[in-house]
């Protein structure tokens, strides 16, 4: 048989073959007649195509943004582009989220209430029942797997903290990554934030290693949303889009282009206890709220701005001018996105719901503010005067700073309270604009009562879509949100949403009709995870306040002593929600148990782990602990300079590597110069010289955060030792990663060029005891 060679074009390509003649010795033989008369099947499978003239829809959550942030909502940080979607639609004043991100998020994304969903409280709190394993069910299936279906293409840019504890981001399974919760695309980071100069980014599913400066995140975020919408209206012009962006800036790590933090020089020398009164003021000019609102008694835990010496004070107005370049920064993305879709004739028929934060502000950072929250939580609290010693620092790459309790205060206006604290307005009243020029009319403000759960049903009505049954074959429990259509031409009608209940991490409220039941909160988040009470529950004894919200906007006068009977009612109903969504069992417990309760449901610790060659990178969940702990990391390597294996960054990390030959370690207890350790070989091992490393670590037992004696050793021979005095708790930020061969995202060390390891690394072998004794007794 002769060779024949087979050629398979599509499109322009076989269009212009068609033409050419094909030679009488290469043509196929023709088929018998009554093959020819036969009619060929037409039975293709349907795809999902949309409804007719549905919308384009972009879904936008900001992240720890206070009602009281944003210029929209009456804040004094100027959003010139959510003030201008909203005066292309309306302004909501009484939205609600839950108080904190993941059970916010995970709210949002399925229309279930978040303990129905799983997600009872943060990932990073789970427990072993049902409504608190961090895990959506595949019975509350995501707006964008319904919308999928439905011939939508969707798409997510931004932060995911919807993962559960355990092996679920690094070795599976991948249920509660993006792309397998219904989005075709997804650029972003996982987990409760990321370094905005250093980010540690997946695209689908992939990590990403940046081998070259990029721009900073946000601007990255607008890059990328542009780049989805051309690539899919190229692709599928007719074809309707969802996009989630969900972008982390607001929480911490506070950080903006020097450029914008400029803008903003001396813009609240005034302080926070004047920028609440003026807020306020302009809240009221702004018909956001009644004209008899009254600002809540300062809280006697928080420092009145006058109280706070000079320097003090020039050192809080850096951070407050960092974090609202961070938000302006952040505005000019959604500014461009708007741009972007006008030029291109889409704006129209686009929906957009932005919701002004996923909780209240963040006041987890104590009066005194952080440079770096996790790494000060964990590790080290630090001085006023060692921030002080870094207030050029605010807003770049060198610091992750977070503003103090008083600023939170003070983006929380009207409202008492902050993130967290779910029985109070502060932590769960975010500002919402909704926006569709094509179909909603009206303009202003709308008072109606509403939930994250209602903008699930709210999205499927836009866009013409029932509610399935079933999704994957898997029977869909109720949806709990109320659709607010029905607000968009209506801005009297009453409130359809008539009760709520709020639950986080032991604060609890009940809203029905009017009536705001709300427990007092016992805890603050600045000594969430430490203090003598971390382990305590003490969430059965909490007491109960009564509130009338349609004659008290902003929860200020308590009426528990006056209508005893209607808080016994609103404290009964609570109890009814409590049981149809398995709120039970409470716990306002923070301790480093209940954190990593389900992390060591499915993660095994060992007390060995090995790795057979570089370039890996683990969550830390799946990845050796160091803390509080003797070690010995063994690595056969041939030459090269970089790094071995490293964990956290120049926070609180550790880190093992080759420089100039030689081998070091380096250990970071936090950001101040005076907490750096080093420790260097006094042999080199040379170019090409295959050797055994050991990075060797005698702990002094007796607890956390001790220190004790390091040690390097080339092929058995020491060759370096130096006792380091208190080592770290935890690395941080919490989201970097445990790399080998590799410092990815914020680095322990800055090096110039690449830190990568360039030698042969054969293996490396974490030999591990027990945590929080001595290595001899350990033994015994």
């Amino acid at each position: 048989m002769a060779n024949r060679t087979i050629w398979l074009f599509t499109g322009v390509a076989a269009a212009a073959l068609a033409s050419i003649p094909v030679r009488a010795e290469q043509a196929a033989p023709s088929a018998p007649a009554a093959q020819q008369s036969e009619a060929i099947p037409n039975n293709y499978p349907a795809i999902p195509r949309a409804p007719e003239g549905a919308p384009n829809i972009l879904l936008v959550l900001t992240d720890d943004i206070g009602f009281g942030v944003s210029s929209t909502f009456g804040g004094p940080v100027p959003t010139p582009n959510l003030d201008r979607l909203a005066s292309d639609g309306l302004k909501y004043n009484r939205f609600h989220s839950t108080a904190m991100c993941s059970p916010t998020r995970a709210a949002l994304l399925t229309g279930r209430n978040h303990h129905a969903a799983g997600t009872g409280a943060l990932t990073d709190f789970p427990m072993g029942t049902p409504a608190y394993t961090g895990m959506i069910p595949k019975s509350a299936a995501t707006i964008a797997e319904v919308l999928r279906e439905n011939g939508y293409n969707t798409a997510f840019v931004g932060k995911h903290h919807n993962v559960p504890k355990g092996p679920f981001a690094s070795s599976g399974p991948f249920d509660y990554l993006p792309n397998n919760m219904g989005f075709d695309d997804f650029f972003g980071f996982i987990g409760s934030d990321t370094d905005q100069w250093r980010p540690r980014l997946y695209r689908n599913g992939v990590q990403i290693v940046d081998d070259k400066p990029q721009p900073i995140l946000d601007q990255r975020f607008g890059d990328e949303m542009i780049s989805w919408i051309h690539q899919q209206k190229a692709a599928a012009p007719d074809k309707p889009f969802f996009l989630y962006f969900a972008p982390g800036s607001g929480h911490t790590p506070h950080q903006a282009p020097a450029e914008w933090i400029a803008r903003f020089k001396g813009k609240f020398a005034q302080g926070w206890n004047k920028v609440r009164e003026e807020t306020l003021a302009r809240q009221k000019a702004l018909g956001l709220v009644p004209r008899n609102v009254k600002l809540p008694a300062w809280p006697e835990d928080l420092p009145q701005w006058d109280s706070l010496p000079t320097q003090e004070k020039a050192y809080q107005q850096r951070a407050m001018e960092v974090f609202a370049a961070q938000v302006a920064f952040r505005d000019m993305q959604l500014g461009r996105v708007l741009d972007e879709l006008e030029r291109m004739g889409q704006r129209d028929n686009t929906l957009i719901v932005f919701v002004d934060g996923d909780n209240g502000p963040d006041s987890a950072a104590t009066a005194a503010g952080t440079l770096s929250e996790s790494g000060e939580i964990a590790n080290k609290r630090l001085a006023p005067e060692q921030h002080w010693q870094m207030i050029d620092k605010l807003g770049g790459p060198e610091v992750a700073s977070n503003y103090s309790n008083g600023w939170a205060q003070a983006m929380a206006t009207p409202f008492p309270f902050y993130k967290q604290i779910a029985s109070h307005l502060g932590g769960t009243r975010n500002g919402m604009v909704i926006s569709w020029p094509e179909k909603i009319k009206e303009r202003g403000l709308r008072t109606q009562y509403g939930h994250m759960i209602d903008i699930f049903p709210t999205l499927l009505t836009a866009a013409g879509v029932e509610a399935p049954d079933a999704v994957d074959g898997v029977k869909q429990q109720p949806i709990d949100g109320t659709d607010l259509t029905y607000t968009f031409a209506s801005p009297k009608e009453p409130s359809r949403h008539r009760v709520q209940y709020y639950e986080m991490l032991g604060n609890r409220a009940i809203y029905a009709d009017g009536w705001l039941a709300s427990t007092v909160p016992q805890k603050r988040p600045w000594n969430m995870g430490h203090g003598p009470d971390a382990a305590i529950n003490h969430a059965p004894n909490y007491a109960w306040e009564l509130y009338n919200l349609d004659k008290d906007f902003n929860q200020t006068t308590n009426l528990a002593s006056q209508n005893p009977a209607k808080l016994e009612e609103m404290k009964r109903l609570f109890e009814e929600q409590a049981r149809q969504f398995n709120i039970n069992p409470v716990n306002d417990r923070t301790d480093v148990d209940r954190i990593l309760g389900e992390t060591r449901a499915y993660i095994k610790p060992r007390n060995q782990y090995v790795y057979w060659g570089k370039g890996i990178m683990l969550d830390l969940d799946v990845a050796p602990s160091l803390s509080a702990r003797s070690f010995t990391i063994t690595a056969d390597v041939t030459g090269g300079n970089g790094v071995i294996a490293a964990v956290g960054s120049s926070q609180g990390g550790w880190s093992f590597a080759m420089e100039d030959g030689r081998p070091v370690i380096h250990h970071s207890l936090s950001v101040m110069p005076a907490d750096q350790f080093h420790l260097v070989s006094s042999e080199a091992v040379k170019p090409g010289q295959s050797a055994k490393v050991a990075f060797d670590f005698d702990y002094d037992g007796g607890g956390i955060a001790k220190g004790g004696m390091l040690s390097i050793l080339i092929d058995g021979r020491k060759v370096a030792e130096r006792r380091i005095e208190r080592t770290i708790v935890n690395p941080s930020p919490h989201a970097e990663n445990f790399d080998i061969g590799l410092d990815t995202g914020v680095p322990v060390i800055e090096t110039t060029g690449g830190n990568a390891f360039a030698g042969d690394l054969k293996k490396l072998v974490f030999d591990l005891w027990p945590q929080g004794r001595k290595r001899t007794a350990a033994t015994q």
